[in-house]
């Protein structure tokens, strides 16, 4: 190991000097051997980015470089885990130290004593490559973990065994003399390989009505999820967690409040999932590092994350990894980069930004991986908190450019219990377009026609709104006050939804598109009364159509809207 000297200390920042090393090594810093990471080399000058606080380290202490890049590891265990930014499991480090964190402590990333019942699905004499299948191990109830070649490896299989094993021991050979194991390692920074990209052409379900509705997100696609404090972020973001239909959830909470994080990991290992009956932890990796932990340690647990998702994904899962957030992310690149002295972009960001956002986002992407033909996906959905809910600040508008869905909480529907409250003027989803063949073939032929309709009545109802301001809505002509009463329906009906009513917290596509269907259907019949004169105050009048709001609440939601559709024709016949 090559060994140098501490020369200079800034923060999270230190330089030293006599020190062999490249470019992302880990280092060992200090008479503590705290964890730091080479972000730059500048002739004999090593700069090094440290994972811990560094207060009380001085010059001239030993800098020792492990050689190795920044790495996770890989294998069963990583589900139901809690870890940090540099997979340090947080239960653990509790056991060693108490409820604060001591510095210079290690901990493995995966349990070295916990035995794994491995069931060979290739046998002595096979030839395998990176990525394939060697073998089976039940990691949670109903999760088949794949244990893989590691991707760098391959050759002809010399010895393979069934049986228990930790994730340390060896489980077969190569011929070349490589030893397989349950686990592997693999740097953070470096995008896993895979065989093929695929188009995004499906959706991920999340059964919320405004995201599968208006703006869906497609399986590999990535989403931002913007808004000011207290709009309802992290709630949205368990909503997605709970609900969507992906196999595996990693949540990385980078850089929230502690409280914040503490309710989420307090709450999560409560959920339970409910296609299983079983705890939501089951399917579930966190990440957290709130925004008292090291800074230096916030930037690199977005990449602790995504490389974990990946390699779920080369499993042939479908994973949605949630970053909240990565407005807390980027000001970490910002601290680090003043501190390396480094020439500030705009608001003091580091001129890289949009760069280290895109790098990040394009790791998501529905693909077909190396050792199997069955496709695996990451769908990242990222929350972006800006200053005083200021769209326009850099992270937002980087984020923007890489992301095609975009879901903008409003602090001012959140102010009027409008939940969830995701701005439907001001949100889009670009995957429209190409995900239309799939809603057309699995829910209805004209599901693409009923949500245009509807997004047209909420347009029209925003241009509308800005007149009754002005005159007030009885001077507006009957034809546009038939407008503002569909427009009523649509918020109230399809885009609020009750996050913690039993049957209202997911509503199934079918769901969603009843709801809209009936709600189009009041307005043809209205319309058609208009035509024949009757006054928009008798229209008003009619009953049936405040009906709708119970199917909401109802599992036998389709017998009560046929009764309601059939009540609103009864109503309009009455009228004549």
């Amino acid at each position: 190991m090559e060994k140098g000297t501490l020369y200079r200390i800034a923060g999270p920042v230190v330089v030293a000097k006599n020190l062999k090393a490249r470019m992302y090594d880990v280092v060992r810093v200090g008479n503590e051997k705290l964890m730091g990471e080479v972000i730059q080399i500048d002739g004999d000058n090593v700069i090094i980015q440290v994972y811990e606080d560094t207060s009380g380290i001085k010059p001239d202490e030993e800098v020792i470089n492990t050689g190795k890049p920044l790495s996770v590891e890989l294998g069963p265990g990583l589900l139901t885990s809690i870890y940090d930014g540099i997979q340090r499991p947080l239960p653990v480090l509790k056991n060693l130290m108490g409820d604060f964190i001591k510095r210079g402590i290690d901990a493995p990333g995966l349990d070295r004593k916990k035995k794994w019942d491995f069931k060979p699905l290739k046998k002595k004499g096979d030839k395998v490559s990176g990525g394939d299948i060697l073998g089976e191990v039940e990691e949670t109830e109903g999760i088949m973990h794949k244990i893989l070649v590691p991707p760098n490896a391959g050759g002809k299989i010399k010895s393979i065994n069934a049986g228990k094993f930790t994730v340390d021991e060896p489980i077969g050979e190569l011929d070349d003399g490589t030893h397989l194991m349950l686990m592997h390692t693999w740097p953070v920074r470096k995008p896993r390989p895979v065989k093929q990209k695929l188009p995004p052409i499906t959706p991920l379900i999340t059964g919320q009505r405004i995201f599968d509705g208006f703006f869906p997100l497609a399986k590999g696609g990535v989403a931002a999820i913007p808004g000011p404090f207290g709009a309802g972020k992290t709630v949205s973001q368990q909503q997605l967690a709970k609900w969507s239909d992906a196999d595996i959830i990693v949540y990385i909470g980078c850089g929230e409040r502690g409280n914040e994080m503490t309710e989420v990991l307090t709450e999560f290992p409560h959920l339970t999932d409910p296609k299983t009956g079983k705890p939501l932890m089951n399917r579930t990796a966190l990440i957290a590092n709130t925004s008292n932990m090291p800074v230096a340690a916030r930037e690199v647990s977005i990449y602790t994350g995504i490389t974990i998702a990946e390699y779920y994904r080369d499993q042939g899962f479908s994973v949605a990894l949630m970053a909240d957030s990565t407005s807390r992310w980027a000001e970490a690149m910002r601290e680090i980069s003043s501190r390396l002295e480094e020439m500030p972009g705009e608001e003091g960001y580091p001129a890289y930004l949009s760069t280290r956002l895109a790098e990040f986002y394009e790791r998501a992407g529905r693909v077909i991986p190396f050792g199997t033909e069955k496709e695996g996906s990451i769908s990242v959905i990222g929350a972006v908190s800006p200053p005083g809910g200021d769209f326009s600040e850099p992270v937002t508008q980087s984020t923007l450019r890489v992301t095609k869905t975009f879901w903008a909480l409003d602090a001012k529907l959140a102010q009027r219990r409008h939940f969830p409250s995701i701005n439907w003027l001001t949100s889009y989803s670009l995957y429209l377009n190409q995900l239309a063949p799939w809603f057309k073939e699995s829910v209805s032929a004209d599901w693409s026609d009923a949500i245009g309709s509807s997004m047209k009545i909420l347009q029209e109802e925003d241009k509308l709104l800005e007149i009754v301001q002005l005159v007030g809505s009885d001077s507006l002509p009957e034809k546009e006050q038939l407008t503002l009463e569909v427009a009523r329906l649509i918020r109230e009906n399809v885009l609020q939804q009750n996050a913690y009513h039993e049957v209202d917290t997911y509503s199934p596509l079918p769901k969603t598109y009843k709801l809209v269907k009936t709600i189009l259907h009041f307005q043809s019949l209205a319309q058609g009364a208009l035509g024949r004169g009757i006054r928009i105050k008798q229209i008003m009048a009619t009953r049936a159509k405040d009906n709708i709001a119970n199917a909401k609440f109802e599992r036998d939601y389709e017998k009560l809207l046929s009764n309601v559709v059939a009540e609103m024709e009864e109503e309009f016949n009455k009228l004549g």
